[in-house]
């Protein structure tokens, strides 16, 4: 069993995708073995207004009666755009997602304004995690109209030391997940999860030395990249690596204990 706590679905501009719905994800889930998988919209990247995403998105789950206890819906929020305390109140109370997803890449703020510091303070006063995906594609092959410049893990993490009490999930690490001794002392205080998805196979033994066997979860990025190589950065540790127990914590028990699912 499998729980993925990086899953989107809806269109990137820059790029022909497949399994861009909640019912084809569906699918590609039920083939690979993964129960729940958390959800944002792709579009609410690009929409001017995000909260028009997030109610697609509720609409999309809430049609059919399968995606109900499978999906784990996730709200785009832009600090930096009007009335978005509004649209987090009424994602929350209203729409019953269960997290956020920021993108200051895409919406044009840093980790230090403070916009994002006050969206920080209001999901950790909700008890919700905050979510923030170091790479979306590979800028290497980007569009002209894309984002020019990649981000690593060091930009990011700031954040927690802003909100320590905060939840984080930091996504696609595919950038470099080492951190500088300012925001390792960060990281050694922050409580967070990093998922499976960004790196080679040969880093994960590195990953769970240096941060934990209780901070990593299957995270697939689809339908940007595929399910097969998320599962396989599990399946491939050694068993002096990362023991059978330490697999399940991977494939879900860390998801399920970070998200407080049921069990």
């Amino acid at each position: 069993m499998f729980i993925d706590v990086n899953a989107r679905v809806g269109h990137w501009p820059f790029q022909k995708l497949r399994y861009t719905h909640c019912a084809t994800l569906l699918e590609r889930m039920d083939r690979f073995s993964v129960s729940q998988a958390v959800v944002s919209s792709l579009n609410g990247i690009f929409y001017k207004n995000t909260q028009s995403a997030n109610e697609e998105l509720i609409e999309e789950v809430q049609s059919d009666p399968r995606f109900k206890n499978r999906f784990i819906p996730f709200a785009v929020i832009n600090p930096t755009y009007a009335a978005w305390e509004k649209d987090l109140d009424t994602c929350h109370r209203k729409l019953g997602m269960r997290g956020i997803c920021a993108y200051p890449q895409y919406h044009d703020y840093d980790v230090h304004h403070p916009a994002l510091i006050k969206l920080a303070e209001a999901a950790r006063d909700r008890g919700l995690p905050l979510a923030f995906t170091v790479r979306m594609v590979d800028t290497r092959q980007r569009s002209w109209m894309d984002i020019a410049k990649e981000w690593t893990l060091n930009d990011l993490i700031p954040v927690a030391g802003y909100v320590p009490e905060g939840k984080y999930m930091f996504l696609n690490n595919a950038s470099g997940y080492r951190l500088n001794a300012e925001n390792t002392e960060i990281a050694r205080q922050a409580n967070f999860l990093f998922d499976t998805s960004g790196r080679g196979m040969s880093d994960m033994p590195d990953i769970i030395r240096l941060y934990g066997r209780t901070r990593i979860a299957f995270g697939s990025h689809s339908p940007l990249l595929d399910y097969v190589t998320g599962q396989l950065r599990i399946a491939y540790l050694s068993e002096e690596e990362a023991n059978q127990e330490t697999k399940h914590m991977l494939r879900f028990r860390n998801a399920q204990s970070f998200l407080k699912l049921d069990r």
